[in-house]
C-alpha cells in the first residue's frame, strides 16, 4: 500500500499552509525549507511551477499518489460538471477522507490506517481499501469489535467540525455520506483551477 511517509513539517513549510493539520514546527517556521530560510531569494515562479506547486499540494493534502491522482483527473474530465470540483468531489469521497472527516480518526493518514487494518465498514461489509469511493447514501460506521479502540474514542471526544453532506450518530458510531459536496463546502485551500490548466497542457 504505497503511501507518502516522509517528513511533513518541511512539506507544509514548502507550501506556506499547514496541510497535514495543526502543525507545532510549521508555526514556529512558516517559510520555506532549506539552508537559507526566510532569507534566500526566490526568483518568480513560472506559470507551470505555480500549477504544478498545486497539484503537489492536493496530492499531499489528501494522501493520493501520482498515477492514482492522474486517473481521478481523468475520471473528472469526463464527468458531467467543472471538471475541477468534480476533481475535488472524487478526493473527498475517498473512503479514508470520509472517516477523516467524520471524525472517526485524527487525521488523513490515521483514517487510513484505521481502513487497511479493516476497523470499518461500509453498508455492514468490511472493508480495507482506503482509496474505495464513497457513494451518497453509503453509511460508513466503525466496526463493533472496534468501537473501544482508544485511538477512535479519543478523535470522537476532540471532534469539532460537522459538514452538510455528512450525517454522524454518536450512539451507534455510524454516519451517512449524504451527497457529494459543494466546492464552497469544502475548507481546504486549494486552486483547482490551477491542476486543471496543468493537465490541459
Amino acid at each position: 500500500m504505497a503511501r507518502y511517509t516522509g517528513p511533513k513539517s518541511k512539506i507544509a513549510r514548502k507550501f506556506g499552509d499547514p496541510i497535514f493539520g495543526p502543525d507545532s514546527a510549521f508555526e514556529r517556521k512558516n517559510y520555506p525549507p532549506g539552508q537559507h530560510g526566510v532569507s534566500r531569494r526566490r526568483g518568480k515562479k513560472s506559470e507551470y511551477a505555480i500549477q504544478l506547486a498545486e497539484k503537489q499540494k492536493a496530492k499531499y493534502t489528501y494522501g493520493i499518489l501520482e498515477r492514482q491522482f492522474a486517473n481521478m483527473f481523468d475520471k473528472a474530465s469526463r464527468a458531467k460538471g467543472i471538471t475541477g470540483e468534480v476533481l475535488l468531489q472524487l478526493c473527498e469521497a475517498r473512503l479514508d477522507n470520509v472517516v477523516y472527516r467524520m471524525g472517526i480518526a485524527p487525521s488523513r493518514s490515521a483514517a487510513r490506517q484505521l481502513v487497511g487494518h479493516r476497523h470499518i465498514t461500509v453498508n455492514g461489509e468490511i472493508l480495507n481499501i482506503p482509496s474505495y469511493s464513497v457513494k451518497a447514501g453509503d453509511v460508513i460506521a466503525v466496526r463493533e469489535k472496534s468501537k473501544s479502540l482508544e485511538v477512535i474514542a479519543d478523535a470522537l471526544s476532540s471532534r469539532k467540525d460537522q459538514y452538510e453532506w455528512l450525517e454522524w450518530n454518536d450512539s451507534s458510531k455510524s454516519g451517512k455520506y449524504l451527497s457529494d459536496p459543494l466546492r464552497a463546502q469544502i475548507p481546504e485551500n486549494i486552486k483547482e483551477q490551477l491542476i486543471v490548466e496543468l493537465y490541459s497542457k
